[in-house]
């Protein structure tokens, strides 16, 4: 999980009485949904604190999260797609808006149609919490089933915060980041790049161990557990400094293949550098560290 400053910093996984997502999937949905809080630091920001208290209160959006991990970890054997992954993307993708803005890269909301930089925040953290409850239905195509559930769950989480035509702007954007997010998919904002980034930012500390310890031995699981931590910071010639630590240099391939994938077209391309640095002693000489080319 991404290291943050003081005033940044990303909430834990969850509160002390969340159990891991494999065993999470073993509950009742009451049980289940009973434990979901999403934590993020609103600041002075009243609409997203409005909206976090909503999402909080919505067993719907939370039932989602539930039946997304069952398909996810119980079903398909891949990596954790719970709750406590919406809490990292929505933490992540506010931070690296908050880094954008603090340097003055102007977000999408605030150049095309003259709103502020809290807007832009309700539109990533929309994003996050949304992005993959398709996976509810099926995890094929889960993008556009995301859409279609979320369209009306934005009204109803949006109702009083904004009012026309302001409402309809904000959901169009969230439903632009929500299907960008896939790895072919074409952000014409800078919030849905963000939302893409962060998804694939998700990568610190076993979050993807659940194939490997059950067997199913790839350069996806090998590469997944070697991942040790993300941080981000300030870089030295971008606004983005995006430090990744890892046990062995198998943890590259999530760098050069997966998260390089996610930032090609993003439109964050320009903003950001990338440094993994391996730490095992055995490979230094071998792969010290390693810089992403875009």
């Amino acid at each position: 999980m991404p290291d943050m400053n003081d005033d940044e910093q990303i909430e834990e996984l969850g509160p002390p009485q969340a159990v891991e997502p494999e065993q999470e999937t073993l509950l009742t949905p009451s049980e289940a949904v009973s434990h979901m809080r999403i934590k993020a630091p609103h600041r002075a920001n009243r609409k997203l604190r409005e909206l976090l208290s909503r999402a909080n209160d919505d067993d719907q959006l939370k039932a989602w999260w539930h039946v997304a991990n069952v398909n996810a970890v119980k079903r398909l054997e891949i990596n954790d797609h719970s709750w406590v992954h919406v809490q990292v993307v929505t933490n992540i993708a506010l931070k690296l808006l908050r880094q954008l803005t603090k340097h003055k890269v102007e977000p999408s909301v605030v150049r095309d149609y003259g709103m502020t930089n809290d807007d832009a925040e309700m539109v990533v953290t929309l994003g996050a919490l949304l992005h993959d409850v398709g996976m509810a239905v099926h995890r094929q195509g889960h993008e556009d089933n995301s859409l279609f559930l979320a369209q009306p769950k934005l009204r109803a989480l949006l109702e009083g915060i904004y009012e026309e035509p302001e409402i309809t702007v904000i959901a169009s954007e969230v439903l632009q980041a929500i299907t960008s997010h896939r790895e072919y998919g074409q952000p014409l904002t800078l919030e849905s790049g963000i939302v893409r980034v962060a998804d694939a930012l998700d990568m610190a500390k076993g979050r993807s161990r659940i194939p490997f310890e059950r067997g199913r031995m790839s350069i996806h699981s090998l590469s997944a557990t070697a991942i040790e931590s993300v941080t981000i910071t300030d870089g030295e010639e971008h606004p983005i400094a995006i430090q990744i630590a890892m046990t062995n240099s198998s943890g590259i391939y999530q760098v050069d293949e997966l998260l390089k994938a996610k930032l090609k077209g993003s439109g964050l391309e320009e903003y950001v550098e990338v440094t993994a640095h391996i730490e095992a002693e055995q490979e230094e000489r071998l792969v010290p560290v390693y810089r992403l080319e875009l």
